[in-house]
């Protein structure tokens, strides 16, 4: 995985993820303890035995046939959460049938101008609280609800990759703005979820730029309340808080991107797609500061002009509205995740995704070098 010019350096030497239980080991001390307790790493070998024939196919797919012959996968589970990702860097390389370049994005993009969003007022219901602007986006309510409160956050831009930091930054305090109307409509949702599903293959339906908020009461959404549980069982198994020891580890192992007022990047050890990266800030801090916006901004632009990603997800993670203190624990995160070629008609999440182990293809470690090269 990876070469030597794309890897982060752990204690004062080259690695990449099939280095991983090297790396660990390497550790001194506290940091060994916590990466062990939080990390279960294991390493295989897969072998085939390809047909003669099969040869001049898997040199020009593959690279080479011995890389088909002997094939290494490293699993990563966390403990505590029972995240787990299987990395196969072969299949990043694999053919993809029904691939086709099609149009030019940029034209595929123009060609859908003129659609609902590009006048929300009118093309989009309201919210029965009315609507919120921000400096370059404004709301309406989700045609097809999938809460009690459901906005999407339409920007003005059709395009949506014409996005900057102050676009970035202007969506987390519209967003939040909206969950705070939606709020005093309603005392008993406190559970506010930020989601961007940009294009299609991430799921988004309409092309113009757009994000979407959710508020909703009960239970917090399950992916958090998940976390929660996990948590609240970590601290009573190790006396230690899990999102500091998750993001400690990153750091040990070279995985964090520091940025300024506390707020970090952290190429995911285990991302439930490819390239994911966690942007985690300080505890009590707002997803609104300037410092935590610099960052998933800086995040999503490094995503687009260095990696080449043109479609990905975004959701931010943060406590209730309400300031519930079981869940004071809970420090601001944005989850990225990119979602693949826009060209390529087949999903990139299949059975294993849904009911299994997610799969990727790229290393966390070349995410993280690339990341801090920004």
């Amino acid at each position: 995985m990876g070469g030597a010019d794309a890897s982060a350096r752990v204690g004062g030497r080259l690695t990449s993820l099939r280095d991983l239980p090297a790396a660990i080991a390497s550790l001194a001390g506290p940091a060994q303890d916590r990466a062990a307790r939080l990390y279960d790493v294991s390493v295989a070998t897969a072998r085939t035995d390809p047909p003669p024939g099969l040869t001049p196919w898997l040199v020009s797919t593959f690279g080479s046939e011995a890389a088909v012959r002997e094939q290494t996968v490293i699993r990563v589970t966390n403990r505590a959460t029972l995240e787990s990702t299987l990395f196969a860097p072969l299949r990043a390389r694999r053919p993809i049938d029904g691939s086709s370049a099609g149009m030019r994005l940029a034209d595929e993009i123009a060609e859908t101008e003129g659609d609902p969003f590009c006048e929300p007022e009118t093309g989009t219901p309201a919210n029965a609280f009315g609507r919120v602007r921000g400096a370059r986006m404004i709301s309406g309510a989700n045609a097809a609800a999938a809460d009690v409160h459901h906005a999407v956050l339409v920007f003005d831009a059709h395009d949506p990759l014409a996005f900057d930091a102050d676009l970035v930054a202007d969506l987390l305090t519209t967003g939040r703005a909206w969950a705070d109307a939606a709020g005093a409509s309603d005392p008993a949702a406190a559970h506010y979820l930020l989601i961007w599903n940009c294009l299609w293959r991430a799921g988004g339906s309409i092309v113009h730029g757009h994000a979407q908020a959710l508020l909703g009461a009960g239970a917090h959404y399950a992916r958090l309340e998940r976390l929660r549980r996990d948590a609240d069982a970590y601290r009573s198994a190790h006396g230690s808080e899990l999102l500091d020891d998750f993001v400690d580890v990153h750091r040990d192992l070279g995985l964090a991107i520091d940025g300024r007022d506390g707020v970090t990047a952290l190429a995911h050890l285990t991302p439930v797609k490819e390239r994911e990266v966690v942007v985690i800030g300080p505890s009590g801090m707002d997803e609104r500061d300037p410092a935590f916006a610099e960052r998933v901004g800086e995040t999503l632009i490094a995503f687009r002009d260095r990696i080449g990603v043109r479609s990905f997800n975004l959701a931010l993670w943060r406590p209730p509205l309400d300031s519930d203190p079981a869940w004071g624990w809970l420090r601001p995160m944005a989850r990225i995740v990119d979602r693949g070629n826009l060209a390529s008609r087949p999903s990139d999440i299949g059975s294993m995704e849904l009911f299994a182990t997610p799969i990727v293809g790229s290393d966390p470690f070349e995410l993280a070098a690339t990341l801090r090269q920004t």
